[in-house]
């Protein structure tokens, strides 16, 4: 094509540059792949299809798809097919060739070969389970040496069953994708032979290659392979990717040589689905544990379905508590038969490993002993995302309070968990109480309650969470033995929650429930994905919903103790009005006051944020910013409505001249284009602003919550301290009343007994001081009685025992010694009160 060189003159205002370019004419779409292919279809006497013609020029082109996949022209015959990949020899559009699951004939082989060896824009081949026979990998060897300017760097050649000839030589890669569960040893050998020289490797997968298993009749064979492995791992190379899983190889021997070459880049590491060790452990554990200290850049790490000793898990916590460089890990450790020795190890070590963020714990067996593991993740700083499935072989009471711990972990105010997976842990009917703490979990964005065989109940308990809960993002919901009703339940609290975004299709309860219900399902799950996709738009929930959210949570928790504390206060109050307005009286009526404002507190807030943001500075600066930006785009187009249009005069010159007699003519184009203003202000006051509202809606409703909190649990705790003052100062009132009468009447008899009664009376004092400290010490304990059952045995005592003349001073001592140690108004305190004025006031005459 010809190459014609242009000088654009652009103005922008007062400032003016030049841009000096080449201009080129288009090539023909996508690469002029449709003339080729029809040349060579004339060529080879086929006739041309036009439908991979269209496709071509118009799917692929359109979507800008560069990866060209003969199973979208599976239909065709495999002459056809061989003319369109031989097509691919002679285009620079296409730079990946796919094909996964589809029998493809020699003739097709021998034109994909063609095309590796003329290709210069061809990077990617994925042949996967197409077929290939013995012969394929010494002909594709042969066809890259061919070809000095081929660019691949990623070939896909997994499960093609290959037998133990032929060989690749030598190939400049830098990636390379091999996962051939059944692979071709001889090449695999001078393969990682060859990757001795190419330090710029950044990814490498040779899972599914049997090193040991494939090799057992050649166990020098085995030993050559690893070694040229482990001799590439060592030496330093930027490899980012690792991915041995399935290789039966010994994973402790690899760490030797990844301490000397990995350390600096390598991010991702899958050693799964192998044997850790064939010898002593303790040999490799300081190259182990010193390799998880020293990596910089790990973020990945997988060691699942490996049997792992307790000295290697610790070994691993210890290097990775000690590492400093890398944060937010990925740790999976599924299936690794942890049990109760790995247990202690993550009760002790994991709380110090700060830099996890996602663990995989899932089928260790730990059982009855995750009741000592749950609490280390409580006081884990950064832990986000924890697997716990698997884990829960466990009945009866063991697995109510494994439950509860997990409860608490997730209730706690500091907990940084966003998602929680409990994946096939068969927890049954007890898992219910896990599906209703959700309701008011205020961390976790993420929950995997599938496999559980939770019922329609635990869709009912589900159903009731939605209602409440506006922090869930994502729920896992299947194999529940859940029947149409169950689905129907959460369909409805779907239409009230707007915060829930992703729901997968439970195909297995889906399935079990459309036989015997097949309209009630259908209609339950087009309701579900109805309001899944409601809440994935701009839309969210209203500020006067969240009100009726907070007051409703609120009404079951905070407010019901308050007010339960206000009307003991209240009580203590109204029994010490008698005695004078003190300190403590006006203190206490000023702490109820402010407990009755403080219901009023969440909802002003809320209405003082709202008042504030109908005409705020955002919603200003967005008025001034729309005409603004229309001002800015009006200029921008001008600019380029005048560009292209000196560009067309420089190109064609004389038809430009005739088109200035049009009306309009060209040279007025840009002073009649123009953006309408319209559609730059709904883009920001509708689009852009919603987003900005909501983001301040979340921020506002937070802070408000807050506030709230923080002032409601200081009115909370200063209720509690009012009426512990105010408890003591009723029993010291009532214990100097009672020795007064006490002492007074004891003066006014002394004055008429006579000496042989004085003699008695005093013998009487030392049988009931004794008594008294006999009671006094069979009752010792009786601070750790309920109150209420406290109160119960006043008054039956006082029934029982209304002749005797300690029975008062002995109740007035016990609840004052209780009122010492309890900051709320006991019944045993109402009980005492209750006793006093019966004394007072039925003219009772003993002390």
């Amino acid at each position: 094509h010809p190459l014609l060189s242009a000088q654009i003159k652009v103005c922008f205002g007062v400032g003016q540059f030049f841009i000096d370019r080449q201009i080129i004419f288009l090539s023909p779409i996508s690469g002029g792949f449709s003339e080729t292919y029809a040349a060579l279809c004339d060529y080879n006497g086929i006739t041309c299809k036009e439908e991979v013609q269209w496709d071509v020029d118009t799917i692929y082109h359109s979507q800008d798809n560069r990866e060209f996949n003969l199973l979208d022209f599976s239909h065709l015959e495999s002459g056809d097919l061989a003319v369109i990949v031989a097509a691919m020899a002679y285009n620079s559009w296409f730079t990946k060739l796919y094909c996964k699951d589809l029998r493809i004939s020699s003739e097709v082989v021998e034109q994909i070969l063609h095309t590796v060896s003329k290709s210069s824009s061809l990077e990617e081949l994925t042949l996967e389970n197409v077929g290939l026979k013995a012969d394929f990998p010494q002909k594709m060897a042969t066809a890259l040496s061919e070809n000095p300017a081929s660019v691949i760097h990623s070939i896909n050649l997994a499960h093609n069953t290959l037998d133990n000839q032929g060989t690749f030589i030598k190939v400049s890669l830098f990636l390379l994708y091999l996962s051939p569960p059944v692979c071709l040893f001889t090449c695999l050998c001078l393969f990682l032979h060859s990757l001795y020289h190419h330090v710029h490797l950044l990814f490498l997968s040779l899972s599914g290659c049997f090193f040991v298993l494939f090799c057992s009749s050649c166990l020098c064979f085995a030993d050559l392979l690893c070694f040229n492995l482990y001799l590439f791992l060592a030496q330093p190379n930027c490899l980012v990717h690792l991915d041995l899983s399935g290789t039966d190889c010994t994973v402790d021997s690899l760490f030797g040589a990844l301490l000397r070459g990995c350390c600096a880049d390598l991010s991702y590491l899958n050693l799964s689905k192998n044997s850790f060790s064939h010898r002593k452990v303790r040999e490799t554990l300081p190259s182990f544990r010193q390799f998880f200290s020293s990596a910089f850049s790990l973020t990945h790490i997988s060691l699942a379905s490996m049997k792992m000793p307790p000295d290697v898990l610790r070994a691993l916590f210890l290097g990775l508590s000690s590492n400093p460089h890398i944060t937010d890990l990925h740790l999976d450790i599924s299936g690794c038969e942890l049990r109760s020795a790995g247990a202690g190890i993550i009760q002790d070590l994991f709380p110090r490993v700060s830099c996890i963020s996602t663990l995989d714990i899932s089928d260790n067996g730990l059982d009855a002993d995750l009741l000592c593991v749950i609490p280390a993740f409580s006081r884990h700083p950064s832990l986000k995302h924890l697997l716990l499935g698997k884990n829960f072989n466990i009945k009866g009471r063991v697995l109510d309070e494994v439950l509860q711990k997990l409860v608490h972990l997730v209730q706690e105010e500091e907990c940084a968990l966003q998602s929680l997976s409990l994946a096939d842990s068969r927890l049954r009917s007890r898992g219910t109480v896990l599906v209703n703490a959700l309701g008011s979990n205020a961390c976790l964005k993420k929950v995997d309650l599938s496999g559980n065989g939770l019922d329609d109940t635990g869709a009912r308990m589900l159903s009731k969470a939605l209602l409440i809960n506006t922090t869930l993002r994502s729920v896992t919901w299947d194999r529940n033995n859940t029947s149409a009703t169950g689905f129907q339940d959460v369909a409805r609290a779907l239409e009230h929650n707007f915060t829930l975004q992703y729901m997968p299709i439970p195909l297995s309860d889906v399935t079990q429930a459309y036989r015997s219900a097949p309209e009630r399902t259908e209609q339950a799950l087009t309701k579900i994905q109805r309001a899944l996709l409601r809440n994935n738009q701009t839309q969210r929930f209203s500020q006067k919903q969240a009100l009726r959210l907070h007051q409703g949570l609120v009404t079951s928790t905070a407010e019901q103790v308050m007010e339960r504390l206000c009307v003991r206060v209240q009580q203590q109050v109204c029994v010490l009005r008698g005695t004078g307005e003190g300190e403590e009286l006006q203190a206490a009526r000023q702490v109820l006051k402010e407990a009755r404002n403080s219901r009023a507190l969440y909802p002003s807030l809320c209405e003082l944020a709202h008042v504030l943001s109908v005409d705020g500075p955002v919603r200003q600066r967005l008025d001034s910013l729309a005409g603004e930006l229309a001002k800015a785009a009006d200029k921008e187009l001008q600019v380029i409505v005048d560009s292209m249009v000196s560009l067309c005069r420089e190109l064609c010159p004389l038809s430009c001249a005739a088109a200035e007699c049009l009306s309009p003519p060209l040279s007025s184009i840009s002073e009649r284009v123009s953006i309408p203003r319209s559609s730059i202000r709904t883009a920001l006051m509708e689009r852009a602003a919603q987003d900005i509202n909501r983001a301040l809606e979340e921020v506002k409703l937070s802070v408000v919550s807050y506030l709230t909190n923080s002032i409601v649990d200081q009115i909370l705790q200063e209720l509690y301290a009012t009426h512990k003052t105010l408890v003591l100062q009723t029993n010291f009132s009532l214990h100097s009343s009672v020795h007064s009468e006490h002492v007074h009447k004891h003066r006014s008899s002394s004055r008429i007994c006579s000496s042989s009664q004085l003699r008695q009376v005093s013998q009487m004092r030392r049988l009931e001081d004794g008594g008294t400290a006999r009671r006094t010490h069979r009752h010792a304990d009786i601070l750790d009685v309920v109150e209420d059952d406290f109160g119960i045995s006043i008054v039956s005592v006082f029934r029982e025992s209304l002749a005797t003349d300690s029975f008062v001073c002995l109740v007035v001592f016990k609840v004052s010694a209780i009122s010492c140690n309890s900051a709320v108004l006991s019944s045993a305190q109402f009980a005492m009160f209750s006793l006093t004025s019966v004394l007072l006031h039925t003219g009772h005459n003993r002390h």
